[in-house]
């Protein structure tokens, strides 16, 4: 089937899926029949533009890069809403890639319902619908016969919940834990290195990698999103924010990870999620963590989950957490997953 797509929310992460469509469009197809024509982007800012004959990707690139919009685009429909984009053009997948809102998961709960509820399957990297409604939004795919995947959640382009669910199917996990923020990441990296923690904040905050208010990174609220989304879609659980015992790093010292290192360990915010019986524990935290596990050598802004399983042990997967193209990366997969789906139907 040919993917009419429309992507709510124009920023890095979407750029980054278009960017890598445009370059490897044939690719995509030859190899895995993919058959991917952009209908509309939808957004407030960069520019919103509909063409029932399809977009240009190169066009779309072009523009970006010249311009940092998609306004002067030549053809199509311009300034429809995304309410609009998502019920009234000829498509069948959304993108939705619109900011995290972790308090109410608006407007992309909104424009997720939208989409199942017309029929339209969903591939997100928006946290905030997924951690808030995942039950719901499950419950409306699958009632209306479509899907609604989200890989790019947890790590980004780096396989974690697809690893999970599909790779390691048939294994019973008791327990995940990792480091699923590269920013508190990288600020504990440097403060090894011997920066108090204010210097390496405002390192992280030069580089990009921790906003101009890092509240969300270093008291541990974004890794208690994705700690809820692990909880609820990897253990099935019904675990809310609320449920997590979460502490941040704000209150760790030099001297603290000084004598961590004395003791072969590194101090790490974990999230974890364990599942002892019918009840599922979560928390995120920072930790000591003995040098000898895989999780205590993750530096800088890298992330990295450890699953505990029945059949394998303990398996570790590392890497990127963060970036236009790599989070563009948990995209695609989750398109190509879909085609694969609905090819094999």
């Amino acid at each position: 089937m040919k993917w009419k797509t429309a992507v709510i929310g124009f920023g890095n992460v979407s750029q980054g899926l278009v960017r890598i469509l445009a370059s490897k469009k044939e690719m995509l197809k030859e190899k895995y029949g993919l058959d991917f024509q952009l209908m509309a982007i939808s957004d407030p800012v960069k520019g919103s533009v509909y063409d029932k004959n399809g977009l240009d990707l190169a066009k779309i690139v072009e523009l970006l890069e010249r311009t940092g919009n998609i306004k002067g685009y030549p053809t199509g429909v311009k300034n429809l809403d995304s309410i609009k984009t998502i019920k009234e053009t000829d498509t069948n997948l959304i993108v939705e890639t619109t900011p995290t809102n972790v308090k109410t998961g608006e407007p992309g709960l909104t424009h997720m319902k939208t989409a199942l509820q017309s029929k339209k399957s969903v591939v997100t990297t928006n946290k905030g619908p997924i951690a808030l409604a995942y039950p719901e939004l499950k419950k409306l795919a699958e009632e209306n016969g479509v899907y609604i995947r989200f890989e790019g959640t947890v790590l980004s382009g780096t396989p974690s919940l697809n690893l999970a669910l599909e790779a390691l199917a048939g294994c019973s996990i008791s327990k995940v834990q990792g480091i699923v923020n590269g920013t508190t990441n990288f600020i504990l990296t440097k403060m090894e290195e011997g920066k108090a923690y204010e210097d390496a904040l405002k390192e992280a905050q030069e580089l990009g990698y921790a906003e101009t208010d890092p509240t969300a990174d270093v008291e541990g609220w974004d890794a208690a999103v994705k700690t809820v989304i692990m909880a609820n879609v990897v253990m099935g659980g019904n675990v809310t924010i609320g449920d997590i015992h979460r502490k941040g790093i704000t209150g760790i010292a030099l001297e603290d990870v000084r004598k961590a290192k004395e003791n072969n360990k590194r101090i790490k915010l974990i999230a974890e999620v364990v599942k002892e019986g019918d009840k599922i524990n979560v928390s995120v935290s920072p930790k000591e963590v003995p040098l000898t596990h895989p999780l205590a050598n993750v530096m800088n802004a890298i992330n990295a989950l450890t699953f505990t399983t029945d059949h394998l042990g303990d398996i570790t997967i590392i890497g990127p957490g963060a970036g236009r193209v790599e989070t563009g990366q948990a995209l695609l997969s989750d398109i190509l997953a879909l085609n694969k789906l609905f090819r094999s139907s």
